[in-house]
C-alpha cells in the first residue's frame, strides 16, 4: 500500500479547509429562502455557467472518466459531444418555460400545467435519483482515498458527509456556486498537470500517446446500429443528447443554477459559457484516459498485476506513485473537494425540492417566518446528508463502473421525468391522468428491464437487451407514447394550460 508523505497530507487538508472556508464565508446573507436557494436570484452568467460544467465533471467524472478510457476506449467522450445538440435545445425551448412564472424549483412548472399530483411525482422521484446518484458522489473520493492514503472507506465517507452538510446547510445556494468556481479551477489545473507528467514519461509524447490509441483501437466508434451495444454512433447520435437533457432540463440540480442567474438572458448566456468551456475540458478528462493507458502500457499495466482492485483507481495510483511529493496531496484534494462541490449542490437542490414542493405547498395556511422558513432548509438539508452517507456504503457493491453506474441511475428515472416534461411543454393533447400513467408506465418499464438484464428473473445473466445509454431515451418514449395514449380526448382547463 502506497502512502502521503506528510507534505501531502498537510496540502490535502489545508485545500479541504479552505473548501469548507469558502462556504462557511457563503452562510452570510441568507435571510430567505431566495437567499437560501437562489442566492438571491442575482449570480452573474459566467459563474452560473462554470458552477453548472463543475457539476458535470465532478469527483465522479474525475475518477471514472480517464478509467472508462483506459478500459473501455474513447467511446463515452463521444457521448459527451452530444452536449452540442442537447444544450442550444435546453436553452431555446426548456428553459423559457421555467422562467415564465419565476419558480423555485423545475417541477412547480408541472403543476401549472397539469396539476399538484404531477408536480409531487415528479419531485419525488428527483430526490429518489439524485440521493442515489450523491451516494456515489459521496464513495468516489473515499474510494480514491482508501487506496493511496490506506484510510479506511467508511471514515473517508463519513468525513466528507459530514463536512459537506455542514458547509451546505449553513451556506446554501451561494456555498454551492462558490465552491462549484474554486473546484473547477483547480480540477482543471489538476488533470493538466497529470496529463503532462504522463505524457513526458511516453516515448513520443502525446505524439506518441495518439499512435497508441489509434493503433490499438481506442478511437474506433461503430457505426453498426445495435442498441445492445455498449456505445456506437448512432447512440450517440439519437440517444446521448435525452441522457444529457435529463440531467439539463429536468432535474433540480441544473435548473435551480438557472434560476439563480438575474434573468432568463443571463440564465440562457450559462449554458452557451459552459458549453463553450465544455471542449478543453471533455479533452483533459478523457484524454488523461489516453495518456494513462499509453504510459501504463510502457510501464506495465497495475490493473493486470493485482496493484488496485478496480480501473476506477486508476487515476489516484498513478497520482500517488508517479507525482513529486506534494502534488498527490493536492490532486487528491481536488478529487475530494470536486465531490463535495457536487454533494452539496445535490444536498441544497433535495431541499429546496422538499421545502418548495412539498413542505410549504402542503402546509396550507401555515405562515413561517424568514427565520423560520431558512431554519428548516438547513435542518432537512442535515437529514439529507444523513441519508446520503447511508446509501454511499451501498454504491461499492452496484455492477459495472461508475460511468455506466451513475448514467443507469440517471436514465431509470430520468427519462420518464424528461417524457413527463415533453408532455407539459410541447403537447396541448395530455392531461394529469395522461402525465401521471405516462411517467410510472415509463419508470416500470425501465425497471423492469435493467432488472432483467441483470438476471433478477432468471438463474443465469442474460445476455444485454439494450445499452444504458439508451435508458433516457427509451424512457422519455413510453412516457411520452403511453401519456398522450391515456390522456383521451378532452382535457380540463387545468391540463391545457401551459
Amino acid at each position: 500500500m502506497t502512502h502521503f508523505s506528510w507534505l501531502d497530507y498537510t496540502i490535502f487538508g489545508v485545500y479541504l479547509s479552505a473548501s469548507v472556508g469558502v462556504g462557511l464565508l457563503s452562510a452570510r446573507g441568507s435571510k430567505s429562502l431566495g437567499d437560501y436557494f437562489l442566492a438571491g436570484r442575482g449570480m452573474n452568467s459566467t459563474l452560473v455557467g462554470m458552477s453548472i460544467l463543475a457539476a458535470l465533471f465532478s469527483g465522479i467524472s474525475y475518477l471514472s472518466g480517464p478509467a472508462d478510457v483506459y478500459k473501455n476506449g474513447f467511446d463515452f467522450g463521444y457521448v459527451m459531444l452530444a452536449f452540442f445538440i442537447a444544450t442550444p435545445f435546453a436553452a431555446v425551448f426548456m428553459l423559457p418555460k421555467f422562467y415564465q412564472s419565476r419558480f423555485f424549483t423545475a417541477y412547480q412548472f408541472l403543476e401549472e400545467r397539469f396539476s399538484l399530483s404531477v408536480r409531487l411525482l415528479a419531485s419525488g422521484f428527483f430526490i429518489f435519483r439524485v440521493a442515489l446518484w450523491l451516494a456515489a458522489a459521496t464513495y468516489a473520493p473515499a474510494l480514491a482515498l482508501e487506496k493511496v492514503t490506506g484510510i479506511p472507506l467508511w471514515i473517508t465517507i463519513l468525513a466528507s458527509g459530514a463536512l459537506t452538510t455542514i458547509y451546505t446547510a449553513l451556506g446554501g445556494m451561494r456555498a454551492v456556486i462558490w465552491t462549484d468556481v474554486l473546484q473547477l479551477i483547480v480540477l482543471f489545473g489538476g488533470q493538466l498537470t497529470i496529463m503532462m507528467v504522463a505524457a513526458g514519461k511516453i516515448p513520443g509524447g502525446l505524439g506518441g500517446v495518439w499512435h497508441t490509441a489509434v493503433s490499438d483501437g481506442l478511437m474506433d466508434l461503430s457505426f453498426s446500429f445495435s442498441m445492445t451495444e455498449r456505445v456506437n454512433f448512432w447512440s450517440v447520435l439519437l440517444a446521448a443528447a435525452f441522457l444529457h437533457l435529463v440531467q439539463m432540463a429536468t432535474d433540480q440540480v441544473s435548473v435551480q443554477r438557472y434560476l439563480s442567474a438575474g434573468s432568463l438572458r443571463e440564465a440562457q448566456q450559462s449554458l452557451w459559457i459552459k458549453l463553450l468551456l465544455l471542449l478543453p475540458v471533455l479533452v483533459l478528462f478523457y484524454g488523461t484516459g489516453l495518456v494513462l493507458y499509453a504510459f501504463y502500457k510502457t510501464h506495465g499495466d497495475p490493473l493486470a498485476a493485482g496493484l488496485i482492485a478496480k480501473e476506477d483507481q486508476i487515476l489516484p495510483y498513478f497520482v500517488v506513485t508517479q507525482l513529486p511529493a506534494g502534488l498527490p496531496g493536492l490532486l487528491i484534494a481536488a478529487i475530494y473537494a470536486a465531490s463535495m462541490s457536487t454533494i452539496s449542490a445535490g444536498l441544497n437542490s433535495m431541499a429546496s425540492a422538499t421545502v418548495v414542493d412539498f413542505k410549504q405547498r402542503l402546509e396550507i395556511g401555515r405562515v413561517e417566518s424568514n427565520v423560520q422558513q431558512v431554519g428548516n432548509a438547513r435542518l432537512i438539508t442535515v437529514i439529507y446528508g444523513i441519508i446520503v452517507v447511508g446509501l454511499a456504503f451501498a454504491v461499492s457493491v452496484m455492477s459495472g463502473n461508475l460511468v455506466e453506474s451513475v448514467n443507469t441511475v440517471m436514465g431509470l428515472v430520468g427519462g420518464p421525468l424528461l417524457g413527463l416534461f415533453f408532455l407539459g411543454m410541447f403537447t396541448q393533447k395530455a392531461t394529469t391522468r395522461g402525465a401521471l400513467i405516462g411517467c410510472i408506465v415509463g419508470f416500470v418499464a425501465l425497471l423492469a428491464l435493467y432488472l432483467y438484464q441483470n438476471g433478477a428473473f432468471t438463474t443465469a445473466k442474460p445476455a444485454t437487451v439494450v445499452s444504458f445509454i439508451w435508458f433516457s431515451l427509451l424512457g422519455t418514449l413510453i412516457t411520452l407514447m403511453t401519456g398522450l395514449l391515456t390522456s383521451g380526448r378532452s382535457a380540463t382547463s387545468s391540463d391545457r394550460r401551459q
